[in-house]
């Protein structure tokens, strides 16, 4: 059962940055043929967007694990996760950042939730992740009522 689900769309200044192939394409192939640049301008600008689309990484808290784009985990490794917003979430982000720390953050995103692992065989202290609800997110996670888990260890 899902709990918790978040797609990390791009920011919408992102696509229309990306809309700066449209000229760049038309100068390079307006000298060739017009109807080619055109054409060669609205595929890779399409390509652009899709690209941003598919790779908008989806985050999901289910009462088994938690997924992170690619990346899973079970519940019952996890730590309690802490949310952060604003300057506290740029901290997160910069000075007080674990290099050995697993991310999933996006610049466009500002909050972010900390997750540590209690896992003693992974590497990753914690895993770092943006979300634009950080503090429901984080509450989803804590949540371990009506879950097969026992109650989080807290630190």
């Amino acid at each position: 059962m899902t709990v918790y689900r978040e797609r990390l769309w791009a920011a919408p200044w992102l696509y229309l940055a990306t809309a700066l192939v449209i000229p760049a394409t038309l100068i390079v192939f307006a000298p060739i043929n017009m109807v080619t640049g055109i054409v060669c301008a609205v595929v890779l600008y399409a390509g652009c967007v899709t690209g941003l689309i598919v790779g908008s990484p989806i985050i999901e808290v289910t009462s088994d694990e938690l997924r992170a784009g690619r990346a899973h985990i079970e519940r019952s490794y996890l730590g309690v996760a802490e949310s952060f917003d604003g300057s506290e979430a740029t901290l997160q982000r910069g000075r007080l950042l674990d290099a050995r720390a697993w991310l999933l953050i996006r610049g466009w995103v500002s909050g972010v939730v900390r997750v540590p692992i209690l896992d003693e065989n992974d590497p990753a202290p914690y895993w770092l992740l943006s979300s634009r609800r950080p503090a429901e997110f984080a509450r989803a996670l804590n949540d371990r009522t009506g879950d097969n888990l026992p109650p989080a260890p807290r630190s």
